[in-house]
């Protein structure tokens, strides 16, 4: 497999899906909507989107198994997709425009290719490993704020877990406290990628998937930001939670959330 090629031929992908989402929030309804579980939902957007991309790419990679958001799991090769084919599906159905089409490739498990296209304001970002990020093609760093107390952070909520809300809500009140403010935007890939590119210092959220995350901690990291759980650890993926920041401001807010333990 060529890397650079695959990559390309991605970014192509991810726009061509996340443009067809854009054309069809012009037409969508709430009879549109089905529900997954309580606050999950879906629509024939999210199912069309997934069946476009995992057919494409079983072209792409021969073999490659599959880690989608609907589809569930397939097994594969050493090479595995993870696709969440409209991150932001509430924003969405509610006619926010704060959404994304996020699709990463792992190899053995680590993520070495991520794209995440948000069809609202025509932004590619994207990241190969060692390679460096990209918005629409233009080198992206992380910001240079160095203290949490001049920070902006981006956070989320959790909308089907309510068992240990106290520690939430006593996170977000010391971070409240201690920042310049918090943002929801309700979308993973965003958060992430806004903070490879400067506009949030950080990002954290506990109870997400795989396909949250994938291409857009690969994106933060190769921005020049850390990624790790809220302990600490280099094993994101699959933890369920994630703090990104710029760096600077990472043990300042790790020290906070260890406080608080949510799982």
């Amino acid at each position: 497999m060529n890397r650079e090629n695959c990559q390309k031929a991605l970014e192509k992908l991810v726009i061509e899906t996340g443009d067809w989402i854009k054309q069809e929030r012009k037409k969508f309804n709430h009879n549109h909507i089905e529900k997954k579980g309580r606050n999950d939902l879906v629509s024939y957007v999210d199912r069309t989107a997934e069946t476009q991309l995992t057919e494409a790419l079983k072209s792409l990679i021969p073999g490659a198994g599959f880690l989608n958001e609907e589809g569930g799991a397939a097994e594969g090769n050493e090479y595995t997709w993870i696709i969440d084919p409209l991150d932001g599906t509430t924003n969405f159905i509610h006619g926010i425009p704060i959404y994304g089409v996020s699709v990463a490739l792992a190899l053995n498990q680590q993520v070495i290719i991520g794209c995440v296209y948000d069809p609202e304001r025509n932004e590619l970002f994207s990241a190969g490993l060692g390679t460096g990020a990209f918005r629409n093609g233009q080198p992206i760093q992380v910001s240079q704020t160095p203290t949490l107390s001049e920070s902006l952070v981006a956070t989320g909520f959790p909308y089907t877990w309510f068992d240990h809300m106290d520690a939430y809500l006593n996170a977000f009140k010391e971070m409240l406290q201690k920042t310049q403010g918090l943002r929801r935007p309700g979308a993973a890939s965003i958060d992430l990628v806004w903070t490879a590119c400067g506009r949030f210092d950080a990002y954290f959220e506990s109870w997400l998937k795989p396909w949250d995350i994938a291409a857009g901690m690969l994106i933060v990291t190769e921005a020049g930001g850390k990624v790790s759980t809220f302990s600490g650890s280099d094993s994101v993926l699959f933890a369920n939670e994630i703090l990104a920041t710029n760096a600077f401001i990472h043990a300042e807010m790790a020290e906070i959330l260890m406080k608080y333990p949510v799982q």
